[in-house]
């Protein structure tokens, strides 16, 4: 391999690797901690049986089996995202499989501040790699994309950090494992942060915790610096990627107007379905204020029929080409409503800029692969069966309705960033209306923040992700209000849509959108 000339420059480097033993006070202590981590009440009995006796990092490499590590990306020079992109591919044909990604932070720089602002994440990931060996890569990885030597702490198109490499820590002359640096760099502990959950998921993830020496692990070191008070500020913030730009949904709410061009959708089937009739709408949403448009040519209402991608892209693909076209979209988003791959695909190649899948990959086997490859953000939205069976008995009993959609979700979420879809690229949706009923609905309603909570005992990361919510003129709004005509439940709507801001909804997908 190319990055073997390397290898043989560092073999002979002195290295001391050794099992961390965690003190098991700092382990009683997190148990105690506010935040109760629920999984560190685990000894890391792992540890002992994995305990490496040779002092050459060659046999580690050979024969130490596959580890959980983490490792850190930054970039400020050139195509940042694109930057991110290439690296995490190569990192996964290089024998490092990613299994979680942070979510994107945009930061100032550091140390050296005469230079542009920094893209900052991290990753999980696993990889047979010994220490040395993986360091070797990384690097090879950063000199394959351009970066040569500079000064300490300046521009480069990718930096690559191993923070954590399995239980162990690592000492030689050009590697410390955990990084020495953490405990001071917020850009470097947010994305760390997100990698982990409020319960310690496994033996590994209690071991970093005990790293840091601090009762409250990881966590209390985040807080001690500032936290989530620090993000929004000035030189950090979370990002998502689209269009050609970078989107700080934490400034506003975004007002997603919806765009039905299907002859049976529940509210206003039949009203758009000349390209003409569309664009009128499209403009006059865009008029009134609305950030995104949704055009969706399948109804997905209960029990509708299903029609094929083909049929979809003949109804859907007139109307965004003409959308996209319009001036008035300048600066606007358009996303496209389908659970078809091949819709998804056609979309994006002709002015879509993000997905929308109220299936979260469970009706197309293909979606997540395709998305992972257009490189656009990604709606994943929760239900359970499809239209035509989420309504049944099965699929609408739930002990707690919050906790199980949170689970639900994140499991989905799970399967997407396995797929390739980076977790900074992922809109997550409870459906509301969908697989629930009236009491469902409303309980969702107003308890986004337990499902935010609920995420983040498995993921900071995906529980920080934008949240959408669709309420507009569904049916559990006529049932509260008697109102039959779904034209008729916008005042309802305006109260769902208030609350789920109020609650933390990030965007707002409505029929109305003044």
């Amino acid at each position: 391999m190319r990055w073997m000339s390397f290898e043989r420059e560092i073999a002979n480097q002195p290295l001391q690797i050794f099992p961390a033993t965690p003190d098991m006070n700092i382990l009683k202590q997190l148990v105690l901690a506010k935040h109760r981590f629920s999984g560190l009440t685990r000894h890391c009995r792992a540890l002992r049986s994995s305990y490496l006796h040779s002092s050459t990092d060659a046999s580690i490499e050979v024969h130490s089996p596959e580890q959980e590590v983490v490792i850190a990306l930054g970039s400020n020079v050139g195509d940042r995202l694109d930057n991110f992109n290439n690296a995490l591919e190569l990192m996964n044909k290089s024998g490092i499989n990613i299994t979680r990604h942070a979510c994107l932070y945009e930061t100032a720089p550091a140390y050296v501040t005469d230079q542009p602002n920094f893209l900052n994440s991290a990753v999980r990931a696993v990889t047979k790699l010994g220490p040395h060996e993986l360091l070797g890569v990384l690097k090879q990885i950063e000199k394959d994309m351009g970066r040569l030597g500079g000064i300490r702490y300046g521009p480069r198109p990718i930096d690559l950090d191993i923070l954590f490499y399995g239980k162990f820590k690592v000492h030689s002359d050009i590697l410390t494992i955990p990084h020495e640096r953490i405990w001071e760099r917020p850009f470097v502990m947010a994305p760390l942060m997100d990698l982990l959950g409020s319960s310690a998921d496994c033996d590994t993830v209690t071991c970093w915790h005990s790293f840091s020496l601090l009762s409250g692990g990881l966590l209390e070191v985040w807080e001690k610096m500032g936290g989530e008070s620090l993000i929004g500020k000035e030189g950090m913030k979370r990002v998502l990627p689209i269009k050609s730009g970078l989107w700080d949904w934490s400034q506003r709410t975004s007002v997603m107007g919806i765009l039905n061009v299907t002859p049976d959708s529940f509210s206003d089937g039949g009203k758009f379905v000349s390209v003409e009739a569309a664009v009128t709408q499209a403009r006059l949403m865009i008029s009134e204020g609305a950030d995104m448009i949704d055009i969706g040519a399948q109804s997905t209402r209960p029990m509708a029929s299903r029609i094929s991608a083909e049929e979809e892209l003949d109804r859907l693909m007139p109307v965004l080409e003409a959308v996209a076209g319009m001036p008035e979209a300048e600066g606007k988003l358009i996303s496209v409503d389908s659970f078809y791959s091949k819709v998804a695909s056609e979309a994006v190649s002709k002015g879509a800029h993000l997905v929308n899948d109220v299936s979260a990959g469970q009706l197309d086997s293909n979606m997540l692969r395709v998305v992972a490859g257009l490189r656009v953000p990604y709606i994943a939205m929760h239900m359970r069966g499809e239209p035509h069976t989420m309504q049944n008995s099965e699929n609408l009993q739930y002990d707690d309705v919050c906790k199980q959609v949170a689970s639900e979700i994140y499991s989905r979420v799970k399967d997407v960033e396995l797929s390739g879809i980076p977790a900074w690229r992922v809109i997550i949706d409870p459906g509301i209306g969908f697989s629930k009923k009236t009491e469902h609905d409303l309980d969702i309603l107003v308890g986004l923040p337990n499902i935010r909570a609920e995420i983040a005992r498995k993921s900071f990361g995906v529980s920080h992700a934008p949240m959408l919510i669709g309420p507009s003129r569904k049916k559990f709004l006529g049932h509260i209000c008697s109102r039959i005509a779904a034209d008729e439940r916008d005042p309802a709507t305006i109260a769902c849509v208030t609350a789920g801001v109020l609650g933390g909804a990030n965007i707002v997908r409505v029929h109305n959108v003044c």
